[in-house]
């Protein structure tokens, strides 16, 4: 099947000639038949030598253009009208302004009303507008020779592009109803993918099941784009329903406010405009980016993807303003000094630089390729990932140097310093550096104490081989400059045991104090370990619950304590 819209200023008779194509008026509200104007877009179709076309007919009056717009937005070929009694006219200019707009390639020009003068002049000025503008040089018929307008029509939709019917459905409502006994449908141009009945489509943040398919008036089991379909939905509620609106595959797509865009054919660019893109029609704050690009502000989320294309319209002028190309769905922050004039002269190019770190269902979402290194989930740029490994080993090394007794780099620390959107991260990035990751903490292995921390510990040491139970006092400790993190950073390498809050013994001072009391007779006191240690109260205590809490000595009800295996105690 091929869809094509229509065009051109009102009263040119494009619904007339879509009638004499199809058989069917396409007009269908009792309003548009009483005034002889059409409204709202219609719909007809033919065959033309085994080609299914299937019409788009909008309104050409100018109160009427943003609901053109829905009509042509996501239609791949137009049919422009021209009336050889009137020739080119205001209307005409602004549905060519938009099609232009919007990137429009394909085009039949066809003049009407030949019978009542001559096309000559019409002719003519419409290939001078045309020559400026992606729709140069259109095949030209009148609509006197039904004949030829047939043969050029099938011509038209064989030049059209093959559209991938394996591709994410994204379905732009243009009508949404009810029907007796059947309940909510919508209708919308397919431009892309296969609707297949019994499908789930999302439509915000929720999902509705296909439980029929019509196409060009019959029932069908699926339809592939290009394609007018008109779906019936379960679970849908038309009044929540609307043109503008999409329906789409689940988690292929992501709603997005802000977007970075190329604009052509510029016009009067001012601040608030309204984006017109495939049915929608949605206001927008705009800031410029150079001359060529632009920040746009969406007033509600739409499902955009790279090289979207879509129209900026001054309502109140009753006027294109510029075509749009989508170049970035996630476009960076612009509020460092200076981020601006950059990304300025980034999309200058015609291209923003993709996400260097992603997952491929988000690049997918994007409309951006899959390509890079996998690592994970993950998709990253094969040379951004070499230039954070980098980093990396100089951000440890300089954490190392700022915090010498640290036990290492907080890997959360690490991550955020590297600018990397998850932990999991971190360890593929580190391979091969010699860094490892222990209890959330990354640091080169074998990495000791600073010389000044161990010559303060040599000092400790060798109190505790005179003295093995006689823990420093406090005062000693801070004379040696030794502070709560430099205690434990001696513990962490085993050069200490920390017995309670600023009381450290030998690295062996449990096991010993464990043979000590085994020796003691059955059950003990606390005096009597103190004794037995060579120590004193403020040590023997803490020392004593410590092997407690080890299950070596068991403590009674009356204070006294007990070895719970002396075997196991004296090993």
């Amino acid at each position: 099947m091929f869809v094509v819209a229509t065009a051109g200023h009102v009263d040119h008779g494009k619904s007339t000639l879509v009638q004499r194509l199809t058989g069917t008026w396409p007009d269908r509200l009792a309003e548009e038949q009483r005034r002889g104007l059409t409204i709202d877009l219609g719909f007809a179709w033919t065959n033309i030598d085994g080609r299914e076309l299937a019409f788009v007919d909008v309104p050409g009056h100018e109160r009427f253009v943003a609901t053109m717009l829905a009509g042509v937005g996501p239609v791949p070929a137009v049919v422009f009208v021209v009336a050889a009694t009137e020739g080119w006219m205001p209307q005409s200019d602004e549905h060519l302004a938009a099609l232009d707009a919007l990137g429009v390639r394909h085009a039949l020009l066809v003049i009407t009303k030949d019978d009542l003068a001559d096309p000559g002049p019409a002719i003519e000025q419409a290939r001078q507008r045309f020559a400026a503008t992606s729709l140069a040089d259109p095949a030209v018929v009148t609509a006197g020779d039904l004949s030829r307008v047939r043969t050029e029509l099938a011509a038209l939709v064989d030049r059209l592009p093959t559209p991938d019917r394996d591709a994410d459905v994204r379905l732009w409502v243009d009508r949404c109803f009810s029907i007796s006994g059947a309940g909510t449908v919508i209708t919308g141009t397919l431009p892309a993918g296969t609707v297949r009945v019994g499908d789930e489509l999302q439509h915000g943040d929720r999902r509705l099941t296909v439980r029929g398919v019509q196409s060009l008036g019959r029932e069908r089991n699926e339809v592939s784009a290009v394609a007018r379909v008109a779906l019936n939905l379960r679970g849908a509620d038309r009044h929540q329903i609307r043109r503008g609106d999409t329906l789409r595959t689940p988690g292929a797509w992501f709603d997005t406010t802000e977007i970075d865009v190329a604009l052509r054919s510029v016009d009067g660019l001012h601040r608030q405009l309204v984006l017109h893109i495939g049915s929608a029609a949605v206001p927008v704050m705009v800031r410029p980016l150079g001359s060529a690009a632009a920040r746009l502000r969406l007033s509600r989320p739409l499902p955009l993807r790279v090289d979207d294309a879509g129209v900026l319209r001054d309502p109140g002028a009753h006027a294109i303003v510029a075509g749009i190309r989508v170049l970035d769905v996630r476009p960076p922050g612009l509020r460092r000094r200076g981020a601006a004039r950059t990304r300025a002269a980034e999309l200058a190019t015609g291209r923003a630089h993709p996400p260097t770190c992603a997952r491929p269902n988000d690049l997918r979402a994007m409309g951006l390729p899959v390509s890079g290194h996998h690592i994970g989930d993950w998709v990253v740029d094969p040379e951004w990932w070499s230039g954070r490994r980098a980093c990396a080993v100089d951000a440890v090394r300089r954490w190392v140097a700022d915090h010498d007794i640290a036990a290492g780099m907080p890997l959360e620390t690490l991550r955020q310093r590297l600018g990397l959107p998850a932990v999991e991260l971190v360890g593929p990035l580190l391979d091969g550096t010699g860094l490892d990751i222990a209890d959330g903490l990354v640091r080169s292995p074998g990495t000791g104490l600073p010389a000044r921390v161990d010559r303060a510990l040599q000092t400790v040491e060798g109190w505790l081989a005179a003295e093995q139970f006689r823990a420093p006092e406090a005062d000693e400790l801070t004379d040696l400059d030794l502070g709560p993190r430099e205690l434990a950073a001696a513990v962490r390498a085993g050069r200490l045991t920390r017995i309670a809050d600023g009381i450290v013994l030998g690295p062996d001072a449990l096991d010993r104090a464990s043979a000590v009391v085994a020796a003691l007779p059955q059950p003990f006191s606390v005096s009597q370990a103190r004794v037995a240690l060579d120590t004193t109260r403020r040590v023997a205590v803490p020392l004593l619950e410590k092997l407690d809490a080890m299950r070596v000595t068991c403590r009674r009800s009356d204070g006294s304590r007990t070895v719970v295996d002396p075997v196991t105690a004296r090993q």
